[in-house]
C-alpha cells in the first residue's frame, strides 16, 4: 500500500531588530532570563511566530521522489529547476507561497512529514497565514499521539516527550547514513544570505532538507513508525 507522504520544511526572515516597535522591544527584553539571551535577541526575530516573514517552503513528495520550493520572488508559473534533481520551482510573493502551500496540502490530504515541524514549521505557517489573511486548510498541529496526518520525525525520535534526548536532522541522517542536508549555509546563516540576495541558495537548503527528511522517513517507515499510532503498515 502506498503511503500519501509529503515532507515539508520552512524558512524564515526575521524583522530587522530596529523594524520592531518599541513596545515589542521592551516586552521580548524582560521576558529574556538572562544578559546573553538579551543580546542575542536582536539577531534571532526568525525563531519568534510573527516577527519574520516566510520565504521559502520546501516540499518532497515521498512517493514519486519529486520536490517543490516555492520561492519568494516576482511572481512566475512553476517550472523544473536545476539546481536540485527532480525538483520544481514556483516563485512568488509570500502571501502567494502561503495560498499555493495551502492549495497543495488541502487538495492532496497527504501524511506531512516533518523535522521538528509541530515545535516551529507549524505554527509559523498558521499565523503567519493568519496575519496575511490567508486561511489554513488543514491543522498541522494536530492531536499528538496519531501519526496519520502529521508525522513530526523530532516527536518520533523523542518517543513523543518520552526522551530527553534532543538531536538535529543531520545528527539523525548521519546516524542512518542519509547524505547530510549541510550544504553552502546551514539554519543560522539564513538571514544573512537573505540579506545579500542569496534566495535561491537558501532555497537549495531548504530542498535539501526535505529530500534527508523524506529519506530518514523512508528508513523508519517499516521499522519504527508502525509502533505509532496512526503510523505506514510498514
Amino acid at each position: 500500500m502506498s503511503d500519501n507522504a509529503i515532507t515539508f520544511d520552512i524558512e524564515v526572515a526575521g524583522y530587522p531588530w530596529e523594524e520592531v516597535d518599541e513596545s515589542t522591544r521592551g516586552y521580548l527584553m524582560q521576558r529574556a532570563r538572562d544578559e546573553a539571551e538579551r543580546e542575542a535577541l536582536p539577531e534571532r526575530t526568525a525563531l519568534m511566530t510573527g516577527l519574520g516573514k516566510v520565504i521559502t517552503i520546501g516540499l518532497w513528495n515521498i512517493e514519486a521522489d519529486r520536490g517543490l520550493v516555492l520561492l519568494e520572488g516576482d511572481s512566475e508559473p512553476q517550472r523544473e529547476w536545476e539546481k536540485v534533481p527532480h525538483s520544481d520551482i514556483f516563485r512568488g510573493s509570500e502571501k502567494e507561497l502561503l495560498e499555493r502551500f495551502w492549495e497543495i496540502v488541502g487538495r492532496k490530504r497527504p501524511r506531512l512529514v516533518s523535522y521538528n515541524g509541530r515545535g516551529y514549521d507549524g505554527p509559523v505557517l498558521m499565523v503567519r497565514s493568519a496575519m496575511l489573511g490567508v486561511r489554513p486548510s488543514v491543522n498541522l498541529l494536530p492531536y499528538r499521539y496519531d501519526i496519520s496526518a502529521h508525522c513530526d520525525l523530532y516527536d518520533i525520535f523523542t518517543f513523543q516527550g518520552a526522551s530527553r534526548d534532543r538531536y538535529s536532522l543531520d545528527y539523525w541522517c548521519r546516524r542512518f547514513d542519509i547524505e547530510s542536508p549541510k550544504g553552502s549555509i546551514d539554519g543560522s546563516q539564513v538571514g544573512r544570505a537573505y540579506r545579500d540576495g542569496r534566495i535561491e541558495d537558501i532555497g537549495e537548503y531548504c530542498l535539501r532538507d526535505v529530500r534527508a527528511t523524506a529519506e530518514l522517513y523512508e528508513k523508519l517507515a517499516s521499522t519504527l513508525l508502525p509502533l505509532f499510532k496512526g503510523g505506514p503498515l510498514g
